[in-house]
This record gives structure tokens, sequence and C-alpha cells, in this order.
């Protein structure tokens, strides 16, 4: 084998590798190709987000339907805003509920939807009027320790 054909066997090697590292940490980001498609903006407004964060996925029967485009604080409600972009290609009626679920025990934070049964759906700009805000792991404990205390 020459130095020049050992050469290009090394660079494209190289080139490889940059590819798949590339290719890996758009997947960690949440930042696929299939991400990039048309989508319109529903909101949904929750007591208490947990460690819900920007990009985490919305699911509808484990299947990603969207992401969490931002998440605000309203003044006036004292409530967490969150603004889902929903996948075009998926349409939900106006009565669906938005719940704030964790892959497995202490895994990520994601948004899960549950169709309703209403004739209308939510379009751009709409807003899920029914939420069920995250379970936060420590209240829960600190419950059921106060519970064991008192008996």
């Amino acid at each position: 084998m020459s130095r020049t054909s050992l050469d290009l066997w090394v660079g494209i090697f190289v080139a490889i590798g940059i590819a798949a590292l590339l290719f890996l940490s758009m997947k960690v980001g949440n930042l696929s190709a299939g991400s990039f498609s048309r989508s319109y903006s529903v909101e949904a407004e929750f007591d208490n987000i947990g460690g819900l964060k920007v990009r985490a996925p919305v699911k509808s029967a484990g299947v990603v339907v969207g992401r969490v485009s931002s998440i605000n604080f309203d003044t006036q409600t004292y409530r967490a805003v969150v603004v889902l972009a929903m996948n075009e290609a998926f349409e939900f009626p106006k009565d669906t509920i938005a719940t704030i679920l964790t892959s497995g025990l202490l895994g990520e934070q994601y948004v899960g939807l549950e169709a309703g049964g209403d004739a209308a759906m939510l379009a751009d700009g709409d807003r899920i009027r029914i939420t069920q805000s995250a379970v936060v792991l420590e209240k829960l404990i600190g419950q059921f320790l106060f519970n064991k205390a008192a008996e």
C-alpha cells in the first residue's frame, strides 16, 4: 500500500468519525432533521412544570408529535405557560388533556397528550384548557414521611 492511499483511507475514516459525532450530538440535543417540519403552536398552563425543559418531546400514545418551544411565567395567574410546537401532520381535539410525565422513575420529563372527543380541532394559537401538573418526587416523599410520622 502506498503512502497516498494510506493517507486517503485515514482521511475517509476521520470524515466518517466526524459525521458520526455530528449525528450523535444532534440526537442528544433533540435536533434531528424531522424536528424542522411544519408546525403549529398551542399553549397549556400548568401549576408546576417540575423539570420540564425547552425542546422536551410532546408525546401521544408514545409517539413524538411535537416539542416544547418555550416556557414562560404568567404574572397574572402565577402559572407556567408552556408553548408546544405541534407537528402539522397531527391534529388533536380541543378537549385534549395535557399532562407532564416522566420517562421512567428519574428520566426526562415530557408533555403527554390524551385526545378528547370534541369534533373541533386545535388550531395555531389555541390553548389546551385541561392540564395536569408534574408530580414532584420530593413532595410525594415528604407527604409519605409526614403521614408515617403522624401514625
